[in-house]
């Protein structure tokens, strides 16, 4: 009975390529839309102000930061958890920068990821600071103060724990 339900278990993880395909008809869906920004951002390139010429350039600097942190999550997770996505020689360079990607190192690409998101939407903000009552600018700059808190918790912790590691405590 114990072999079934270990069987059963180990199993359902192929459940999770159920969502790795969405996240990907997804992603595509999203490149669709950036598709449609990069069109209107090359239509209206000399009928625009420089500064909105720089605010569209940074939305699509922000979809295409967006879109790489799903695609990094994606392809690391189903690394992980689903079934790994190995070389097929020692040349193979396509897949073979997973390797270096274990879950300390996403966690710290990840918080980075959301901090670059996050600053590009306060250079948005900021260079569109009359838009904005200073309610949705304190809460911006709080937000982005907690990604970056955020991100040096999980650089400590990660080095803590690769010191302990080395150190053999771990």
């Amino acid at each position: 009975m114990q072999s079934i339900l270990d069987k059963t278990m180990i199993a359902s993880r192929y459940i999770l390529v159920v969502f790795f395909g969405g996240i990907l008809v997804a992603l595509a869906i999203y490149a669709l839309g950036f598709l449609k920004k990069l069109w209107k951002f090359a239509a209206n390139i000399g009928d625009v102000a420089d500064t909105q010429t720089l605010i569209d350039l940074l939305h699509l600097l922000d979809s295409a930061l967006v879109a790489s942190l799903v695609v990094m999550v994606a392809v690391s997770s189903y690394d992980n958890l689903v079934s790994r996505l190995a070389p097929k020689s020692s040349d193979d360079q396509e897949v073979g920068w997973l390797a270096a990607v274990d879950q300390g190192n996403l966690k710290l690409k990840l918080a980075t990821a959301l901090i670059a998101i996050s600053s590009i939407h306060l250079l948005q903000i900021f260079m569109e600071i009359g838009n904005y009552d200073d309610r949705a600018v304190t809460w911006g700059l709080a937000i982005h103060g907690m990604f970056l808190l955020g991100a040096l918790v999980l650089g400590l912790v990660d080095r803590v724990t690769s010191s302990s590691k080395k150190a053999g405590k771990l």
